[in-house]
């Protein structure tokens, strides 16, 4: 989650040009796409662990082509240092998707004709001004088949949500998933 003011620009964008019927989360940056439902206690308290440091700075850095859709560019040593020490704990576990993840972007347009995105990435080119922000939490969520639902969101040191940050605020029941979604929403 990033902070506030640029949470809500993305949201915006990601409702104006994410196909409703698939738009079923706000906006978001996946640092992973799968995990193992078995494993959510572990998966919880490592994100936890991860949180405890102070939010890391962000820099939005503009609009890139996904072919069949747009993202948003995010630069972050520090959020990619966090994903990639997770990634390396969580290593017999991830799927060939996720063992290759390395960029951060957020999808704001997506399963539409190249024609539509193509005219998007122009849109949003033309006017986009990059800026710095930050990530103020982590949030875990769980995938039922269709819709996704929230288990927890771990807030870095220092930002609202837990006192020192990592304390997870609960969201929804535990139990077994079919793929936990690890992400650092925006």
């Amino acid at each position: 989650m990033l902070d506030e003011p640029v949470q809500q620009r993305l949201d915006a964008l990601r409702r104006a040009h994410f196909p409703a019927e698939r738009n079923h989360l706000d906006a978001h940056v996946t640092l992973f796409h799968h995990l193992p439902g078995a494993e959510l206690d572990a998966v919880a308290a490592e994100i936890g662990a991860a949180a405890r440091r102070p939010a890391p700075p962000v820099d939005v850095t503009g609009p890139r082509s996904l072919g069949r859709g747009v993202a948003v560019t995010l630069a972050s040593p520090e959020l990619a240092r966090i994903r990639a020490d997770l990634a390396r704990t969580w290593e017999p576990w991830l799927t060939a998707q996720d063992r290759t993840k390395r960029d951060l972007h957020v999808t704001v347009q997506n399963k539409v004709s190249p024609q539509e995105a193509r005219a998007l990435l122009a849109e949003l080119a033309a006017g986009f001004v990059p800026e710095n922000t930050r990530a103020v939490a982590l949030a875990l969520w769980r995938y039922r088949g269709g819709p996704w639902e929230p288990v927890a969101r771990f807030a870095f040191a220092g930002e609202e949500g837990g006192p020192g940050g990592g304390s997870p605020t609960a969201s929804g029941p535990p139990g077994a998933t079919r793929g936990t979604h690890t992400g650092s929403r925006s």
